[in-house]
């Protein structure tokens, strides 16, 4: 199923807009995040549902969300993201990247 992407705040897009003009690292990190916007356009299920028993509580009360997916990037890179609708079209909410350390220690690993 299509869909739009949005950002959960500004303070989100900025972030990705800087790994654009960033170091090399960063400016790979942009391509894979690019590249995985690419596929939530086409797809906004294309990722991995996370069970809702283990959304992490910080993206509950930040964003007030009930579904929580993540799409694999390389490296050991995560993006989390929020599936939603306005009736009109199907949107994919950007929450955040981050990687394995990371992402380990934000769900309890």
């Amino acid at each position: 199923m299509k869909s739009e992407i949005k950002f959960a705040d500004e303070k989100i897009q900025i972030s990705f807009e800087e790994l654009k003009n960033s170091k090399t690292e960063d400016q790979r990190l942009y391509k894979w995040i690019s590249k995985a916007f690419e596929d939530l356009e086409e797809d906004a299920f294309c990722g991995v549902r996370i069970q809702k028993r283990l959304i992490p509580k910080v993206y509950i009360q930040r964003y007030s969300i009930d579904n929580l997916w993540k799409y694999d990037l390389p490296g050991g890179w995560r993006l989390f993201y929020s599936v939603a609708n306005n009736e009109i079209n199907v949107i994919s909410i950007i929450l955040e990247w981050m990687d394995h350390k990371n992402y380990e220690k934000r769900f309890g690993y």
